[in-house]
């Protein structure tokens, strides 16, 4: 093994070590302000399922919001999904791991199992790679062959720092402001065709990031 091969994976597990030490103390810092919550509150309340969506880049704030609610979260099979899993199960996430890449097959059936057995599913639906704020099938798919609603969900760090990643990903500034909301539900009729289907995920899109806008207005 090389030396730099070697310094990778020693970084990758400190990594590794102080997210799933330190990010529930730094996120226990924030001023979180849900809006539009009571939807999916109530049925939260009532052990009703659904899909949750929200964007790769800002992720961290609805993981953390819906930590230890028995959900089950989708992530990427890349070594970074691996050290988000870690994070993840040490929140009481059930993890499957797959991607539209790699695995998405065996991932979305896993999906739909969980879903039928009553059990609600995070996505990030323009995740592991993009494009940005691209809205992909895999939550309307589940949503449409289980029955369940989706709920979208933007999030506006007031104050962050952006990573140069694709999706531009947010870390708030301890202490800050974080105005997170949610949408209505959406229920997606069963047995649509493809182009109904493609015109589900483009209006998600949209809403989704309509959403983005309205928590940015909230400053």
């Amino acid at each position: 093994m090389t030396h730099k091969k070697i310094k990778q994976n020693f970084l990758r597990f400190i990594g590794n070590f102080l997210i799933s030490a330190l990010a529930g103390i730094y996120c226990d810092t924030l001023k979180i302000r849900k809006i539009n919550s009571g939807g999916i509150e109530a049925m939260l309340a009532k052990n009703e399922n659904f899909v949750l969506a929200f964007w790769h880049g800002s992720m961290l704030i609805p993981w953390y919001v819906h930590r230890e609610q028995n959900l089950v979260a989708l992530v990427s099979k890349s070594k970074d999904g691996g050290l988000l899993a870690r994070l993840l199960e040490k929140w009481k996430y059930d993890v499957v791991r797959g991607s539209s890449n790699d695995g998405g097959g065996e991932a979305l059936k896993l999906l739909l199992v969980n879903a039928r057995n009553k059990r609600t599913i995070c996505i990030t639906p323009d995740g592991p790679k993009g494009p940005l704020h691209v809205f992909k099938a895999g939550a309307i798919i589940c949503a449409m062959r289980t029955g369940i609603p989706v709920f979208l969900c933007a999030v506006n760090n007031q104050k962050k720092r952006v990573l140069g990643s694709w999706d531009k990903f947010e870390i708030p500034k301890l202490f800050s402001t974080v105005d997170f909301i949610y949408s209505d539900p959406v229920y997606v009729a069963k047995n649509l065709g493809r182009e109904e289907i493609s015109k589900v995920i483009l209006d998600c899109e949209n809403k989704m990031n309509q959403l983005l806008e309205k928590a940015k207005s909230q400053v």
